[in-house]
């Protein structure tokens, strides 16, 4: 993140979204402030809080993915969440607590596989150490095989055997492990939706109290290799250390993704299930505004989490929202919806195209397939008359189109007959033209 400014940033989301300049340029400017916010003066550090976004546009247009790209170039912890999932309390559903617990969660849970990976190398070498004392027979078994030392001939003895292991000549072979038996305690039963959501550690704790049982268990020597580097990876990190710089990375870098806002904006006065809308509003604005959450892993502060909202807004517009909620989301971009051209430009440009995607996928039968500039074009022109005459679902629409379109060679394959297939513009007539031309076909197929 160091090196990356907001041009690097765009260029980079950039590899995988195509368009949306503008709501671009907005999220990396947002992305690099908290960088920027990370060297300012302590004095004034806290007083500068996040500029949360609320992007507005159609479904398939890469909100989302802008937001979802945006945390893995941070390295942050990201949450998306359904606004509409959410209810007021009182009312059965979601309590909104739940996405800073969900965000906590992550954050320990990526700071722990970095911690695992730091110390890889030392837990494979006691992984190797106990599994060669396992197989190993106990010392004095050989008595009188030779004249020499009986703890040199051991030494000599392990060191054959761990490069039998390290070479894996040993894999299949079967060895009886002692593994901790992870009961569970009673209390689980009765809620565990409860307590997960109550942020209340019972479990763990009543484990800690509880007397620790092992079971023998027979495994084949690889799977024993990674069981106990498994433990010994638990056994070197600290937790404590872990769950520490979790909530920090959750409370500095944390990312939430609020999708659906529109869905809990208020139209004036209803009644029925829109009742518990504004309520959830409301429920939600000390969040965002800052304040503190109880988890698992202790109090969470959220005042410089960085909140990113999202909607269509076909039937709503952000000024439903209530005026608390608005400010704090004092951001707002548009996504432009697709246009033919750029739905060109989704299946061949990004690092993850569809094209791509597909070209991989019949490859793996030992098969190639080439489609013609005309193909894209008509693929194109086809998912955007589609939108236009149904629902605009923007470039979901691409995976319908194309996966109607190869469908019958995604049957075939595999074929030693059929190495090459090439796409036209006259196959992709032939094969699309009729499901298009019948509206109530195409409602159930594309």
């Amino acid at each position: 993140m160091d090196e990356l400014t907001p041009k690097q940033i765009v260029e980079e989301l950039d590899k995988y979204i195509i368009g949306q300049d503008e709501a671009k340029k907005s999220v990396a400017i947002a992305l690099r402030n908290r960088w920027r916010r990370a060297r300012v003066d302590e004095s004034i550090r806290d007083e500068i809080v996040p500029a949360n976004i609320i992007m507005i546009g159609p479904t398939g247009v890469g909100k989302t993915e802008v937001a979802r790209r945006l945390a893995r170039l941070a390295q942050a912890p990201f949450v998306k969440v359904e606004a509409s999932k959410f209810t007021e309390i009182g009312y059965v559903g979601r309590d909104v607590d739940s996405m800073v617990r969900d965000l906590v969660d992550l954050a320990v849970t990526m700071e722990k596989e970095r911690s695992f990976a730091e110390v890889e190398g030392r837990a494979r070498e006691h992984a190797m150490d106990r599994l060669v004392d396992l197989l190993l027979p106990p010392s004095g078994a050989r008595e009188g095989a030779g004249d020499d030392d009986p703890e040199e001939r051991r030494r000599r003895t392990k060191d054959k055997l761990k490069a039998k292991l390290e070479g894996g000549s040993l894999d299949a072979r079967e060895v009886t492990i002692e593994v901790q038996d992870r009961a569970r305690p009673l209390i689980e039963v009765f809620s565990n939706a409860g307590l997960e959501e109550m942020g209340l550690k019972f479990p763990d704790g009543l484990e800690n109290m509880l007397p620790r049982r092992t079971k023998g268990r027979t495994v084949t020597v690889e799977e024993a290799r990674k069981i106990f580097i498994q433990e010994e990876k638990e056994r070197i990190v600290d937790m404590d250390k872990i769950v520490s710089r979790a909530v920090t990375a959750a409370e500095e870098t944390g990312i939430i993704f609020i999708d659906e806002i529109d869905k809990i904006a208020s139209r004036g006065t209803s009644h029925g299930p829109d009742v518990s809308r504004e309520g959830v509003q409301r429920d939600i604005l000390p969040i965002v505004e800052g304040s503190s959450v109880a988890t698992k892993y202790g109090v969470v502060r959220t005042d410089h989490m960085l909140f990113i909202a999202a909607g269509a807004f076909h039937m709503t517009k952000p000024s439903d929202l209530i005026p608390e909620l608005q400010g704090r989301f004092p951001i707002r971009v548009e996504f432009k919806a697709l246009t033919a051209g750029d739905f060109e430009r989704i299946l061949l440009e990004p690092k993850n195209a569809l094209i791509k995607q597909y070209t991989a996928i019949i490859e793996a039968e030992n098969c190639t397939i080439a489609f013609t500039k005309g193909a894209i074009r008509e693929i194109a022109r086809v998912a955007f008359l589609v939108n236009e005459k149904m629902e605009n679902i923007g470039a979901r629409r691409l995976h319908t189109v194309l996966t109607t379109l190869l469908e019958d060679y995604l049957f075939e394959l595999p074929n030693a007959a059929m190495k090459r297939i090439s796409i036209t513009e006259e196959v992709v007539h032939r094969k699309l033209d009729p499901i298009v031309r019948d509206e109530d076909l195409a409602r159930y197929i594309l």
